[in-house]
This record gives structure tokens, sequence and C-alpha cells, in this order.
């Protein structure tokens, strides 16, 4: 028995355009399924499929946005048409808005509520609760799927600053239990994954300065990840395979694995 074989699934990752995304659309490809790239992005999405094909694997771009329910409900449909029934859905869509950063100059109390929505918005909104309304009932009808979320080292413990970004974290966790209990008697498992750093453009000017050296933040996080580096993007691939095959983590859900380098092990 192959644990780790993917032939003959149907992945949908949103958010596949970035980074991250892009990195675990690539990774499932490579395990053997088909991989629906979801993004709004036609030209990364494009990118991203040309090189899922060019090391051998099945992709097609499908545009979407993830907070739009009747954007979310077309691609679905398309992908069914194209590849079959999804059966795994990997929810990577997510960020920081720098209006919602709080800095010397802008204290929480100053975060304007249009923004604390918006953030809401992308990373629980549109990272999890429509795409998991739309791609999750089918499943649970068939009696079979594996949905990720990804979730953050920030959603365990609020890091400074990327208050907004913590507490949407935090709800991703949250729902991430809550549908993992009512869809496993149906044979639907929902399970997380938290990143730890990993540099990428969300993060970017956080973490350097614009001559590339390493900020003051960055030092600190480093200072505070046992392994002393941050991850790189494939690195998650791993843990995403694993709880994508039925086979290998079939009693496996509402779990949140961590990809941190340490960093929540560590407390002084």
């Amino acid at each position: 028995m192959k644990l780790f074989d993917l032939t003959g699934e149907v992945a949908v990752v949103i958010g596949a355009t970035g980074v991250l995304g892009g990195a675990l659309a690539e990774g499932l490809a490579q395990a053997g399924a088909k991989v629906a790239v979801l993004g709004r992005n036609a030209e990364r999405g494009s990118e991203r499929v040309k090189g899922i094909k060019s090391a051998g694997g099945t992709a097609s771009f499908f545009s979407a946005d993830a907070q739009n329910r009747q954007s979310l409900d077309e691609a679905h449909t398309a992908i069914e048409k194209t590849f079959g029934a999804p059966t795994i859905l990997v929810n990577a869509a997510g960020g920081n808005d720098p209006k919602v950063t709080v800095t010397a100059e802008r204290k929480f109390e100053q975060i304007a509520l249009t923004d604390w929505q918006a953030n809401f918005d992308l990373n629980l909104v549109g990272g999890v609760f429509l795409p998991c309304q739309v791609f999750g009932p089918p499943m649970v009808s068939r009696g079979k799927g594996s949905i990720i979320n990804i979730a953050s080292v920030s959603a365990h413990i609020p890091l400074s600053r990327v208050v907004t970004y913590s507490a949407s974290k935090a709800a991703v966790l949250s729902l991430t239990q809550f549908l993992s209990r009512e869809w496993a008697p149906k044979g639907v498992r929902v399970n997380s994954i938290t990143p730890g750093f990993f540099p990428a453009e969300q993060n970017r000017k956080l973490l350097f300065n614009d001559d590339g050296s390493p900020t003051a933040r960055t030092k600190s996080i480093l200072g505070h990840t046992p392994m002393g580096r941050f991850g790189n993007s494939e690195e998650l691939v791993g843990a995403a395979v694993f709880l994508a095959s039925s086979k290998a983590s079939s009693f496996v859900t509402g779990t949140d694995i961590r990809v941190d380098g340490g960093f929540l092990s560590q407390t002084i």
C-alpha cells in the first residue's frame, strides 16, 4: 500500500498563485493529484500550471475570488467538468494588510473597523468559510474528502503588531475544529497546518530592509526559533501530502500540524 500516492485525487488549491500555496499545489501534483490552481491573478496562475506540467504533473488554472460565493460556485462547476469531483481542498489564501498592522504611528485603537473587517474577510471568510461552504458539502454527500486549512503560529499566540492577522487566524483554527467534528461521521476530514515564518510577499517588508538586510523583527523571530532560520515553502509539502492522503491520515481529523522550526516550543 502506497501511503502517500494521490493518484486519482482532484485537489483544489485556493491561493496557489502565492508562494506557499504554489508550493503546496506543486507538491500535491508531484504526489499524483490533478490540481486545480485557484486564484485571481491569471498570469501567475498560468505560470504555476506551466511549472507543474513541466514537472510531469496535471493542473489547470481557474480564476476565482475566494471572497465571492458565486465565483467559487462557478469555479467548482468548471473543475468538475475538467477533472471530476474534488476530493482535496487546500485553503491557502490570506495575508495581512499593512493598514491593520500596529506601529508607532498607528495604535490598536486607531485601526479602522472597515480595515479590521476586510482582513477577517480575507483570512476567515475567503480563507476558509466560503470555500468550505462550496466544496465541503459535495464531499460530504460523496462520503470522502480532505480539507486542509492554513493557519499561522500567530493563531496560537498573538504576535506583536499583527493583531488582526492573529485574531483571524485563531478563528481559522476554531472553524477547522468545528468542521472536523461536523463532517467526520460523513467521511470528510478537516485539519490545519501551522507554518512558522516563511518569507513571502506579504511579510517581506517586515522581515527585510530595502537593502536586503534583516530587520530587528527578523532577529527576534530567529532568536525565538530553535532551528535558527526561516522555513522554505517546500518544507510544507510533506504535511500537506500526509493530510491529503486518505491512506496515510485516515484517522486524523481536527488536528493542527506545526511546521515552524520549533517556534511554538520555545517560551524564553
